[in-house]
């Protein structure tokens, strides 16, 4: 008889943890967004990801970003048919939007605030943090029309390739230090999410 309620016991405390690991887990820490940590710049992008000119058909004028969320890759419009592709980490389930938009201001090494709604969501993350190595924003932003939303570096270059952000667009410092020099305050950025056909 005690081995059954022994039984019983593990089985009733199994069912308990199945039940509460959802909300455990939903209760832990955004692992997108890590202020101060430092990012480590000999982390070596999957192949995928890393910066190449690529052929690119698209009726956009050379200048133009084109943002393909479902593939995670940014795009610079070259002139002949080309772009340079930049791996991205996108906004996770329920933070991708689309949009056309124009870079309304840049900043290197750009001060953090993050707005309400992020704070809401996620209560511990500090209110402001001044630029600089272990800020989330990374060496570089490119501020995008009206929104809240960025073209910025990052300090997890790990969450390249990933839905991982509130709604910006992250790419290795290294990227975004490079798509910076490249691309001047007014610059027409696309925002898909699907291939277009």
């Amino acid at each position: 008889m005690t081995d059954v309620r022994r039984l019983t016991g593990a089985f009733v405390a199994a069912i308990g943890l199945i039940l509460s690991s959802p909300q455990a887990f939903a209760q832990q820490p955004d692992r997108g967004d890590e202020p101060g940590l430092i990012a480590d710049d000999s982390y070596q992008l999957d192949p995928e990801w890393q910066k190449q000119v690529v052929y690119y058909r698209t009726t956009e004028a050379p200048g133009t970003i084109i943002i393909s969320t479902s593939e995670r890759h940014l795009y610079l419009v070259q002139p002949g048919g080309r772009a340079i592709r930049y791996g991205i980490g996108v906004g996770r389930d329920g933070f991708q939007w689309q949009g056309l938009v124009q870079i309304t201001n840049k900043k290197e090494w750009p001060d953090w605030t993050p707005p309400p709604e992020m704070i809401q969501r996620q209560p511990y993350l500090p209110r402001f943090m001044a630029g600089g190595p272990g800020n989330p924003l990374g060496a570089r932003a490119m501020y995008l029309g009206t929104t809240v939303y960025r073209i910025h570096g990052t300090n997890r270059p790990d969450t390249i390739g990933t839905k991982v952000s509130s709604g910006c667009f992250r790419l290795v410092n290294n990227d975004v230090a490079d798509l910076y020099d490249r691309v001047p305050v007014g610059t027409k950025v696309v925002i898909r999410q699907k291939p277009e056909l």
